[in-house]
């Protein structure tokens, strides 16, 4: 089977394991990165080129695509992907989903919609609601939350009242969306990483955030341990996965005082801090999955939103 992996960087360690494992199995594989590719989305038959060289073009011909789209180009990114999708190419998650996925209002919308407990989340658009805003979460410490942000980035902790009302002026001063969030204090700086694949939850870690920080991003100095889920977990985490119509996923989600809460959903999950914490070979069970799905032809756009 011809495999592309859509990566801007070859030498990121979940792309590298994802190509192992791809020619472990026996297949073709090649990393591609979307922004050397283009297309003409009027052509009558859908073909996305690739630019090898200034001079040098090629049609690219999978059978099936792996897509780790960076957020920073997941518009360009998803349009490459669907182009193969027209194109009746299989991926792993359509760019449909990446997108719902990625949209952080629309993500919580979507969950909300269909029962997925999450830490009480609000939106305005006018700094008239700053003092409604706040108190809708349950006042500080709270969270603001870009909602275009990824890994971390573009996460505040606001401790009081007067730290919250800044911020948020300020996000509306330069114009950028945002989501205020309520701070669950028990959860301890801890979240949980649940790993899913084909709607099963093949691995899954604790993160615990470093000293003085409240992101338990590992690129963060977070720290990984495997644990053990319980039912009501493995099942919210496939759900959530479901929900957003994404067969690969990672689902974060906290322990609280009124259960599991799911954090996000995140669309191109790493496979370095997992695999390291579990021992599991989880770029193998991908292909393996990927082996099985494509047999079943093109995917339909799956979830709702």
């Amino acid at each position: 089977m011809k495999i592309g992996i859509l990566s801007r960087n070859r030498n990121l360690y979940s792309t590298k394991r994802l190509v192992e494992a791809a020619q472990h199995n026996g297949h073709e594989v090649r990393v591609i990165d979307v922004l050397k590719c283009y297309m003409n989305i009027t052509a009558n038959e859908p073909i996305v080129y690739y630019q090898l060289s200034a001079e040098k073009v090629e049609a690219l011909q999978f059978d099936a695509v792996i897509p780790r789209i960076g957020a920073s180009v997941t518009n360009y990114g998803c349009a490459v992907l669907r182009q193969f999708e027209v194109g009746n190419v299989y991926s792993i998650n359509e760019s449909i989903a990446i997108t719902r996925s990625r949209d952080k209002l629309r993500a919580h919308q979507l969950l909300a919609r269909k029962g997925i407990g999450q830490p009480v989340t609000s939106y305005a658009h006018s700094a008239r609601a700053t003092d409604k805003l706040i108190e809708s979460v349950g006042g500080p410490p709270l969270l603001l939350k870009l909602t275009a942000s990824t890994h971390g980035t573009g996460v505040l902790l606001a401790e009081t009242k007067k730290a919250a009302e800044a911020l948020i002026n300020a996000f509306h001063g330069i114009g950028s969306d945002f989501l205020v969030q309520e701070y669950v204090e028990e959860a301890g700086g801890s979240d949980i990483r649940c790993l899913v694949v084909g709607g099963k939850v093949i691995a899954s870690m604790q993160r615990t955030a470093g000293k003085g920080e409240y992101r338990s991003n590992l690129h963060r100095g977070g720290k990984a341990e495997k644990i053990k889920l319980r039912p009501e977990e493995r099942s919210l985490a496939v759900r959530a996965a479901a929900v957003m119509g994404l067969d690969f996923a990672g689902v974060d989600i906290i322990r609280s005082a009124k259960g599991p809460l799911v954090l996000e959903v995140n669309s191109s999950p790493g496979l370095e801090g997992i695999e390291k914490a579990t021992g599991i070979d989880i770029a193998s069970k991908i292909i393996e999955f990927v082996e099985i799905d494509v047999k079943a032809g093109p995917n339909k756009p799956k979830g709702k939103g």
